[in-house]
C-alpha cells in the first residue's frame, strides 16, 4: 500500500547557517555599531539565546534572524517567539525555542483533520512521525494538498513516499 510520512523536522546545519549570517549581518549594519548583540545557538536544545540593549533592537533581531533562516529553507512558523525577552540590567534576553520534531498534541491534532478531510486514508501516530497510509497514490496527494491550506502553526515537511 502507498504511504508516505508527515514530519516536521528543521536543518541543524541551516539553522545554524542562518545564525551565522544574521550575526555577519548584524556586526555590518549601522543602526547596530556599538551595541551589545550577541546571538548563541544551542544546537542540542534547538535554542537560541539572543541578548540586546533594548527591546527595539530585540525585535529588529528577530526580523534579520527569521527573514535569513528563511531563506535558508527554514519556515517561519519553526520559531516560538511566544516567550516575552526579559530586562536583566541593561540588556534585554530572550529564548527562542526553535520547534523540532511533532509533539504528541500536534501529531493527534493533524490525525483528526486528515479524517474531517474525508478522504480514503488512514492516518497513524509513530513517535514524532504521522505515517499516511491509502489505496490510492492519488488520495495521499489530496492528503498532501489539503494539509498546506491547514493553519496549525507548524512547519510540515512530507518523507518517505512508497507505493
Amino acid at each position: 500500500m502507498p504511504s508516505f510520512d508527515m514530519v516536521s523536522k528543521v536543518d541543524a546545519q541551516a539553522l545554524d547557517n542562518a545564525v551565522n549570517v544574521t550575526t555577519k549581518e548584524v556586526s555590518n549594519r549601522f543602526d547596530f555599531k556599538g551595541s551589545h548583540v550577541v546571538i548563541n545557538l544551542d544546537k542540542k536544545e534547538f535554542k537560541i539565546n539572543i541578548e540586546t540593549e533594548d527591546d527595539m533592537k530585540m525585535r529588529q533581531l528577530l526580523d534579520v534572524l527569521v527573514s535569513r533562516a528563511h531563506k535558508q529553507g527554514i519556515a517561519p512558523e519553526a520559531f516560538d517567539l511566544s516567550k516575552e525577552g526579559a530586562q536583566s540590567g541593561k540588556l534585554w534576553k530572550k529564548e527562542v525555542q526553535v520547534r523540532n520534531g511533532l509533539k504528541q498534541e500536534d501529531a493527534k491534532k493533524i490525525v483528526k483533520l486528515i479524517k474531517e478531510a474525508g478522504l480514503k486514508v488512514q492516518a497513524s501516530i509513530m513517535d514524532d512521525v504521522v505515517r499516511v497510509t491509502g489505496k490510492k497514490i492519488d488520495d495521499l496527494q489530496a492528503v498532501i494538498q489539503a494539509s498546506k491550506t491547514w493553519e496549525i502553526g507548524i512547519p510540515l515537511q512530507y518523507e518517505n513516499m512508497r507505493s
